[in-house]
């Protein structure tokens, strides 16, 4: 795998070559577990146990690291006698727990605030605003979502009035609600995020809980429905969504679990980036976050569909397209052949 590329984009590292093993016909790259000496921990309550309880979504990749480590160090903003926690609230044993610290200075900085205003929806316009709301109309009642930062986000304002889907944070929250609303009372609160970091509300009998968990219900097949951004995609259903060689790299996050899972992956773009490159191709080249995992593109053009799995012959079709675009607006923005649907195409809305 590219472990540093050259500004220009090609490889100047690999990694030692990985193992590889083969899940319900998928090939998977094996990665070593991490074991570090030392793990630091920040916990909500604790007792003279060690026993953590954490608040929210706070409680994230704490209780893996402290699994993990050789030696943990566990921070808590209150410390308790042992037996005044509830055993059934206790989310990490004290037998992972080697050093206990009270937490005297607890102030938490919100990173990215985010606010709305009860009745207010989201104006969004241009190109954006056509693939946000045509992304919204891939929402089907009592379907579990993982929505990405960014535009899919976004698609959240405009799920259809009687409509229930429960919307899943990947850093431990299913049941995300809006941002929170002042009129309303509500206060941003710092344990309560999303995976972008920004400020959420949690809706009537949402549940927190640890990213492995959470990991667990996307790598199990409970989500139904991805939508996440992309940089590139390909013909036959390849994205790359995370890195582009010579800038800064923050991490491809949940992606690539989420996309090899299997639920349905849709992915929203600009049909082509800054300057008119295209973005949707023959071949990626940028690093891959998946291979074969696309099921449909929606652009600011048109809306693709995937023959990821080969079933007719592979390669896209161009099921929908934009008031005031054609199939030849297209084609030329498109560096991979594509098919038609047969018809009349419908216009996206």
């Amino acid at each position: 795998l590219p472990l540093k590329h050259a500004p220009d984009g090609s490889v100047v590292i690999y990694t030692q070559p990985r193992p590889t093993q083969m899940f319900d016909g998928k090939e998977y790259v094996m990665e070593y577990a991490l074991r570090p000496d030392v793990s630091f921990v920040k916990a909500y309550k604790a007792d003279t146990r060690g026993n953590l309880v954490f608040r929210g979504t706070s409680s994230n990749a704490n209780p893996d690291c402290a699994v993990a480590g050789k030696v943990v160090i566990a921070e808590a903003e209150t410390i308790v006698e042992a037996g005044e926690l509830d055993p059934n609230e206790i989310h990490l044993s004290g037998v992972y727990v080697d050093r206990l610290i009270h937490a005297a200075d607890n102030e938490k900085r919100i990173e990215r605030l985010r606010e709305t205003t009860a009745g207010k929806v989201m104006d969004i316009t241009g190109g954006r605003g056509r693939i946000v709301k045509r992304a919204a109309k891939e929402f089907r009642d009592g379907m579990y979502v993982n929505l990405g930062i960014g535009i899919p986000t976004m698609a959240s304002s405009f799920i259809p009035e009687g409509m229930h889907i429960e919307l899943q944070a990947e850093n431990g929250l299913m049941g995300l609600g809006p941002y929170p609303d002042p009129s309303l009372g509500q206060t941003a609160d710092p344990d309560y995020i999303n995976a972008g970091k920004e400020t959420v509300t949690a809706v009537l009998g949402a549940s927190a809980f640890h990213s492995s968990e959470s990991f667990n219900m996307i790598r199990g097949g409970h989500m139904d429905l991805t939508i996440l951004g992309g940089m590139q995609c390909s013909s036959s259903g390849d994205l790359a969504s995370f890195f582009i060689p010579g800038k800064l790299l923050k991490g491809m996050g949940g992606a690539m679990d989420l996309v090899s899972s299997p639920s349905t992956v849709v992915v929203t773009m600009e049909h082509t980036a800054k300057g008119g490159a295209h973005k949707i191709l023959e071949e990626c080249t940028l690093p891959l976050t998946g291979k074969g995992v696309v099921d449909r593109i929606i652009t600011d053009m048109c809306v693709f569909d995937c023959d990821k799995k080969g079933l007719k012959n592979g390669g896209l079709t161009l099921i929908e397209i934009a008031q005031g675009i054609t199939v030849d607006d297209v084609r030329a923005a498109t560096s991979c052949s594509f098919d038609v649907v047969e018809g009349e195409i419908p216009l996206m809305e």
